[in-house]
Formats: C-alpha cells, sequence, structure tokens
C-alpha cells in the first residue's frame, strides 16, 4: 500500500522505474486506486522505446553496449531514510541491495525493440566513462525521456486500474495534492535479468 499524506509526504515524483537496484527488476506493476485527493495526484508514464527511437543514431550506437551501476541509495539515502531508529535496518538493506549493473540500452523480451534503461531514481553513473562524461550523457538522457512526445498523463479515478510494463517505461507520481491523502495499492510483478 502507498499511502502518502502530510504527515508521510511522497517521495516518487521524480522519474524512475521502479527498483532497478536488484539484478532482476520487475517486469511490471498494477496500481488500484483506492483513495485520491478532490485534484491532483496524476501519474506520468514515459515509453522508452519511443525515447531510444528519439535519439540520433550516432547516440544510439554510442549506448548501445555501455552499461550503468543502479544503487538503491540514490533514492532511499541513509540521511532521509536511516535515522537513529533506522539505521539498522537501512544497513541491512544496503547489505542485501549493493549496486548492480544493467545495460544502458535493453531490449524488451516481448518486442526484441530496443529501449533506454537508466533512470534518475537509481541510476547513478555509466561505468564505462569517465565520471564527468558520464554525467553528462546521463543528464541529457534523464531530460531526454521527460520531452512529452514520449509521455503520456493519467487522471486517476477511485477504483482505476492500471498495468504498468516496467521493462520499457518510466513513471511518475506528481505530489501536487498534499496536505490531501492519496492511497493506491501496488502489486509487483517479478521480472528478469536486463539483456
Amino acid at each position: 500500500m502507498l499511502d502518502t499524506h502530510a504527515g508521510n509526504p511522497p517521495d516518487n515524483d521524480n522519474w524512475h522505474t521502479d527498483v532497478t537496484f536488484i539484478e532482476t527488476p520487475p517486469m511490471g506493476s498494477v496500481l488500484y486506486a483506492r483513495q485520491l485527493p478532490p485534484v491532483g495526484g496524476d501519474t506520468l508514464w514515459s515509453n522508452m522505446v519511443a525515447a531510444y527511437r528519439g535519439l540520433s543514431d550516432r547516440l544510439q550506437r554510442f549506448l548501445d553496449g555501455l552499461a550503468a551501476s543502479h544503487d538503491f541509495a540514490k533514492s532511499f539515502p541513509p540521511d532521509r531514510f536511516a535515522g537513529p531508529a533506522e539505521q539498522a535496518q537501512w544497513q541491512q538493506t544496503r547489505a542485501r541491495h549493493p549496486p548492480v549493473i544493467h545495460p544502458v540500452v535493453r531490449t524488451d523480451p516481448t518486442t526484441g525493440e530496443k529501449c533506454l534503461f537508466v533512470n534518475s531514481g537509481f541510476t547513478t553513473h555509466i561505468v564505462d566513462l569517465p565520471r564527468a562524461e558520464s554525467d553528462a550523457v546521463l543528464g541529457l538522457l534523464f531530460q531526454h525521456v521527460a520531452k512529452p512526445e514520449f509521455t503520456c498523463r493519467h487522471r486517476w479515478r477511485v477504483n482505476d486500474v492500471g498495468f504498468c510494463d516496467n521493462r520499457c517505461t518510466q513513471h511518475y507520481a506528481l505530489a501536487d495534492y498534499l496536505p490531501h491523502r492519496r492511497v493506491m495499492h501496488r502489486a509487483t510483478i517479478i521480472g528478469e535479468r536486463p539483456v
């Protein structure tokens, strides 16, 4: 259950793909809208196949074969999520989930199409590049995937059910409804190692 309100503010109001910090990120998610604010709380999705196609041929060729590190601590930093009471739990989670390496461009196992597989929520750097070059390339890609040409917006209604394919999309849950409450139920579908 994702229950956000003034006492538990949202923390996923950025472009991201769920749980890419594990070896086998989820294939997808099913969302069910239980309680919604009177206004706001929409979700945006971005199509990573379209975003990849929207790059120049030269940039596509440059990115193909590169790999990037994904780290849970980027979205769950200890200074925010590991106060004195949570320190041990955060350390255990960190030990279970060290950074993992995934391709920058993955192939969708269903369609065979190439798509970008980096996100500002968990991707820290491209391992094949010096840090300054990695930061520049990732900055360009993070900005690129947010272009309206690649996105759609869903205005939730109570009892709506939505499915997203985590392998070829990113999403952004708008945090524009506080102090009101938004309650979503999420079921996560097991995935495979990106290739």
